[in-house]
């Protein structure tokens, strides 16, 4: 059954015969390409490295947590520009102590590019006196223990601090050493943006020398070869290097955090896998139906020719539809106003293309020139029964069972997704035992004055108006622990700090802020914390939500309509993707908020998942999820419009297809476990949660419940009102 609509396969097949015949000027390309791609990402062509380029912190929004933030900067209270030196087991009466201490302030501010050095030797009164006890071990002198503060200016570049905190680090080291202390560390926000940045690399690098090897093992299984399997992994490298240059021409146009490098460059990693799978399978099967059991001697150039201009006219259009479903769904990110997840966006979308690029040239290029290699065990043309097929009957002899079963066990694994905590962790990120998150915790513990509050109220009101309430009615917050003193910082700015005892990203702090924010006090100002932060991020999501979800679902009805004339299928896919998506969320859930699994995957647990996972799993699981349906459906409607009813287009489309889509899942799992097998707790989190999405997704769904529910639902699978149907006659793209 043919459309007289227009046939994307007819500039495909003009698009394969250009490939082919120009393999070698293809493949020279793109090894330029990727030698290029890494020289200037990584800095060897003497441009900044990517690497220099990206941030880390806190991801924020637009809200009162961020205007509280803008106003406490000006206030010179941001305290962002801070390193600090602990010290224990030192004697505070000691006079030869307070003189070591009392040293090394004017040779710590004599550092060019210090602001400013404090310690509590240098306040007025000593250490004793009420306005020192902040800079002193639990606010006792008797416990031993005392922080010595350097603060950077806020104008100083990267470099300039790095320079300044080697010369800060003599001084810190002679004032160990002078008075005798027996434990010793030191910190500071950029250090902790450093190390979580290195994690990244580390942990990019590790994921892609466990991905790339494994993936390439499992490629020569599932291909019988070592050159076959290479032609996907090629592409991958190219598909990386293709990421990183992007990423590298972002970070000039958006502030790219850390994450966003592993986050993208893995996606580009799995789609060139998933597509040079499909690519290399087509053109093998296109060359043994050219051949029909002629040697693979007899094997003419315009037989590879031909073979590449078919599988880019039935391949290479599964390919463009499946881009443009992931390349959808990670542009519907776009419309969330928020600068992390749009970059995670824009760059996702770039990648996508470059993967598309390398499959519709790289790939069949490869082929072509390596034709003959790629049939060394025969030129035969497998048959259409087999495991897969099998499978199909007998999911059509009990389709209702199946349905039930499926979906029940979909539902019982997405309900703890129900109960999802967010969070946005700092030094919690990185593993338990890591020098800057210990510092962290021990600074926090030991002195909770100096390291900040959990949440803040910042105003402009008048101090007494701020000391009356903190003094009073303060007290009563839910989650309050103790109420800080009131600070007044430059330009009138007033501060009031809680300590709630929770890091200020657990459930005290959370309710702290709902109750400043609902029964606010009797003077105007922003709540400031983390808390706060993960307030106005959850609202943003939810205001611009809608908007996101609706584009992403008409457009990829409109796309699944085009492709199949129906929608019915669409639909179908859809609400498949939803519970699909909502049983790996929930068993991420299970595993990282309720702490299961700590030893297995290494990791200690918040008791929350990270606020950008969500999002994140959700548009890049639903764009891989809707990969997998393309891949099927494709060949199902290409079956079905070559005559075959229904129940045999399931049943041959499924036995064509399967091997094809479970190698790709697994290939792909492999990629992602490389961020389970990672230290950063929030890419292990990702990781694991698009490891469960796609082996949920090609097992349960694609296996199971597409072929149960096209079984019962006969040719009502194809149908579309009769102005659509024109439409679908006129416009659908079809073979």
């Amino acid at each position: 059954m043919t459309s007289p609509g227009p046939r994307s396969g007819a500039l495909l097949r003009r698009w394969g015969v250009l490939v082919a015949r120009r393999a070698g000027s293809v493949v020279l390309f793109w090894i330029v390409f990727i030698v290029a791609g890494f020289a200037v990402a990584l800095g060897a062509a003497g441009t900044p490295s990517l690497f220099d380029r990206l941030d880390s912190g806190e991801i924020v929004v637009d809200g009162e947590n961020q205007q509280g933030r803008d106003l406490l900067s000006v206030g010179g209270g941001s305290g962002f520009r801070t390193y600090t030196l602990t010290l224990s087991g030192v004697d505070l009466a000691d006079p030869g102590v307070a003189a070591a201490a009392a040293r090394a302030v004017p040779d710590l501010a004599a550092v060019e590019h210090v602001e400013s050095a404090v310690n509590p030797f240098v306040v007025p009164e000593g250490p004793t006196s009420p306005s020192a006890l902040r800079f002193v071990l639990d606010g006792d002198p008797a416990a031993g223990g005392f922080a010595t503060v350097v603060t950077f200016d806020e104008t100083v570049t990267g470099e300039q601090e790095a320079a300044a905190t080697e010369q800060v680090d003599l001084v810190f080291d002679r004032l160990v050493e002078e008075t005798g202390a027996t434990g010793a560390e030191r910190g500071g926000l950029q250090a902790l943006v450093d190390r979580i940045i290195e994690q990244v690399r580390a942990d990019g690098q590790r994921g892609e020398g466990i991905a790339l090897p494994v993936s390439f093992l499992v490629m020569v299984g599932v291909f019988g070869g070592f050159l076959a399997a290479g032609f996907p992994v090629l592409g991958a490298v190219a598909s990386i290097a293709g990421a990183l240059m992007s990423l590298l021409g972002f970070s000039y146009l958006l502030e790219l955090d850390a994450t966003v490098v592993n986050v993208v460059t893995v996606l580009g990693l799995g789609l060139c896998i998933d597509y040079g799978l499909l690519v290399v399978s087509r053109f093998r099967e296109e060359m043994r139906a050219i051949l029909d059991g002629r040697p693979v001697r007899e094997t003419t150039r315009a037989d590879a020719v031909e073979a590449t201009a078919t599988t880019m006219d039935r391949a290479g259009r599964t390919i463009v539809f499946s881009a443009l479903t992931v390349a959808i769904s990670l542009g519907g990110l776009m419309v969330l106003e928020i600068p992390f997840i749009r970059a995670v966006s824009a760059a996702g979308v770039s990648v996508v293309l470059v993967a598309l690029a390398v499959a519709l040239s790289l790939i069949p290029a490869l082929c072509a020139l390596g034709a003959r290699r790629l049939l060394r065990r025969g030129t035969e043309t497998s048959g259409d029964v087999g495991v897969f097929s099998r499978l199909a009957e007998v999911v059509h002899r009990v389709p209702w069972l199946v349905i039930t079963l499926v979906s029940a066990v979909l539902l019982v694994m997405a309900v703890p997704a129900l109960r999802m905590e967010l969070t946005s962790s700092g030094p919690e990120l990185l593993p338990v035992g890591t020098p800057e998150r210990t510092f962290y915790e021990d600074f926090r513990s030991g002195y909770p004055l100096l390291a900040g509050a959990e949440v803040l109220v910042v105003t402009e009101a008048p101090v007494a108006e701020v000391e009356s309430w903190a003094a009073g009615a303060a007290t009563q917050r839910p989650g309050v622990e103790s109420v800080d003193p009131v600070r007044t910082l430059e330009n009138g700015v007033t501060t009031v700090g809680f300590q709630t005892g929770d890091s200020g990203t657990g459930k005290a702090s959370r309710d702290l802020v709902d109750s400043l924010r609902s029964d606010r006090p009797p003077f105007a100002g922003y709540v400031v914390g983390q808390a706060s932060g993960i307030i106005d991020f959850r609202a943003t999501v939810a205001d611009r939500a809608a908007w996101a979800i609706g584009l992403v679902v008409l457009a990829t009805l409109v796309l699944l309509f085009l492709m199949t004339g129906s929608v019915v299928i669409p639909v179908k896919a859809l609400v498949m993707n939803v519970l699909s998506l909502g049983a790996a969320l929930g068993v991420t859930v299970w595993i990282f908020e309720d702490g299961h699994l700590e030893d297995l995957l290494g990791f200690t647990s918040t008791g929350a998942i990270e606020n950008t996972i969500p999002l994140l799993v959700l548009a890049f699981g639903f764009g891989l999820s809707m990969d997998y349906e393309v891949f099927l459906l494709s060949r199902i409607v290409e079956l079905h419009e070559q005559g075959h009813d229904t129940r045999t287009a399931v049943t041959l489309g499924l036995q064509r297809s399967g091997r094809i889509i479970t190698s790709a899942a697994l290939l792909i799992a492999i990629v992602f476990a490389g961020f389970a097998a990672g230290d950063l707790l929030v890419l292990k989190q990702m990781g694991v949660a698009l490891v469960l999405a796609i082996l949920i997704d090609a097992t349960l769904v694609r296996m199971l419940l597409v072929p149960a529910t096209m079984s019962v639902l006969g040719s009502v699978n194809w149908w579309a009102p009769r102005p659509l149907r024109r439409l679908h006659e006129r416009w659908g793209i079809t073979e």
